[in-house]
Formats: C-alpha cells, structure tokens, sequence
C-alpha cells in the first residue's frame, strides 16, 4: 500500500529544501569551543566573504617560502551584493565607512582539507558609527581554500606575491 502524499506536503519540503540550501543553514558548522565569544556576546551577522589570500616569495634561511601578506576579499549581504571590505591589519570595512580591526584570539585547522584555518578574533571599531561599529569578536568559519601557493618559491621567484582564491564566513559578535 502507497502511503497518500498530499500536494502542499510535497511543495513545503521541496521550497523548504531550497530555502536551506540558498541561505547555507542546510550544514551549519559545528564550531569548536576554542573560538566561542565571551558569554557576554552575541552573534550580530553573518558575513560570507570572498577573495584571496596574498603571498609573498621570500628568501627564509638557506631556503625559501611563502609568507603571507594580507587577504583581500569582498564582504557580501546574504543576497551576495558587496557591503564592505576586508583587508590587511586584518580589517573589515562597511560600505558605510564603519571599520573594526582584528587581533586573532584563537585558532583552529580547518575541518576541510586546503583551507586556511578557523579563527577567533578580538575587534575593534577604528572607524565611525556604522553597521560594523559595535563588533567586538569576529569567527571566520567554513573557509574554503586560501591556504599557501601550489607554484614553487624559489631564487627565482623571491619577492612574487601570488593571490589564492578563499571563500570564508565572517562571523561578527557584539555585546549583549
């Protein structure tokens, strides 16, 4: 016997489903305790992030290395429209001109392989009143790539820099 599926059941779990998959929730992160915010703090916005990890050849030793010098990526809404701005210090910028600078906190690899590692960081606000201006801790969560270049580092190559693609979610926390 065929169970008697009704028409709405079907559409609310195909738009259900959709809906999850468009706003990310479907697999939330399990993120470790290490990089949890004081209990003081609660998650303000999630802000999904896009761009690259700058490096730069360098002479180290007797040898060479990539070293990292700075991210560069665009801060998106949740309808992918850029907001902001992420870069070296690290900082985040708004659109609005609100800025907070990052001291990192806490660390964690990440739980896919070739990803730069998860973060904890303290923030804050060097710019003025804005939609960032109250942010007092930021987690960068489900990270994807961004990890040093696959191109050798070498004498011929010291002192190249070479930008590898990340993607990241910012998490901003204020206070409560």
């Amino acid at each position: 016997m065929n169970p008697v599926i009704s028409i709405p059941a079907v559409i609310t779990a195909v738009v259900g489903t959709v809906v999850l998959g468009l706003c990310g929730c479907a697999g939330a992160p399990t993120i470790p305790e290490t990089l949890s915010p004081a209990s003081t703090e609660a998650l303000a916005m999630v802000v999904p992030a896009r761009g690259a990890q700058i490096y730069q050849c360098r002479a180290k030793g007797a040898g060479h290395e990539w070293a990292f010098v700075a991210p560069d990526a665009e801060l998106l809404d949740t309808r992918g429209n850029v907001i902001g701005r992420h870069g070296a210090g690290p900082f985040w910028q708004a659109l609005d001109g609100s800025r907070i600078d990052g001291t990192v906190k806490a660390r964690t690899d990440a739980p896919v392989a070739g990803a730069i590692p998860w973060l904890l960081l303290n923030a804050k606000s060097t710019g003025p009143a804005g939609a960032f201006s109250a942010v007092t801790s930021i987690q960068r969560v489900n990270t994807v790539g961004g990890l040093t270049p696959a191109a050798p580092c070498n004498g011929v190559t010291v002192g190249t820099q070479e930008r590898v693609h990340y993607t990241a979610d910012y998490r901003f926390f204020s206070n409560r």
